[in-house]
């Protein structure tokens, strides 16, 4: 065992350490604390999703193949296993669905999102549309759908070049 003195002077090496640690490095600036996770912050980061493949107007035509989204529901499934937030920050992260956020109308977006939630509450929570519709439109699922909206907003907002004028 090492003398008392050199225990000491361990100690106040450890100590100091830990100080500059806390103060010398400042934490990332994180919008929200669920961001911090990797499953919940950019989880499609190592998916390979190829959008030039992806044909909007056929899914309205026919509807969409519930396997072809399998990557979106599992990760969804992983973050409503954190928080119902958690699962809509990673619904809304998704690079096809922001796609047709962007390019198609407001209805029709609405209308593909309701789909993918709807076919999501179907295979993991083995709900019918009437009832899959009902949690949709719950006041929990909406505080947390418009929460992830503002959340990947301000998120969105920081990462942003600053336009100079």
């Amino acid at each position: 065992m090492a003398s008392p003195d050199k225990q000491h002077k361990r100690a106040q090496r450890a100590k100091a350490k830990a100080k500059q640690n806390r103060s010398g490095k400042s934490k990332p600036n994180v919008v929200h604390p669920l961001l911090a996770n990797p499953l919940v912050n950019e989880p499609f980061d190592d998916v390979e999703i190829d959008l030039s493949t992806f044909d909007f107007k056929d899914i309205e035509e026919n509807g969409f193949d519930p396997a072809h989204f399998d990557d979106l529901f599992q990760a969804m499934k992983v973050g409503e296993g954190i928080s119902l937030l958690a699962m809509c920050l990673v619904f809304l992260q998704y690079p096809v669905l922001e796609l047709v956020v962007a390019e198609e109308s407001q209805e029709s977006a609405i209308d593909f999102m309701m789909g993918l939630l709807i076919v999501y509450r179907g295979i993991f929570h083995d709900e019918d549309e009437d009832a899959a519709v009902n949690w949709v439109g719950s006041d929990a699922f909406q505080q947390a759908y418009n929460e992830a909206s503002l959340i990947l907003e301000k998120k969105n907002a920081r990462g942003a070049p600053r336009q100079q004028g």
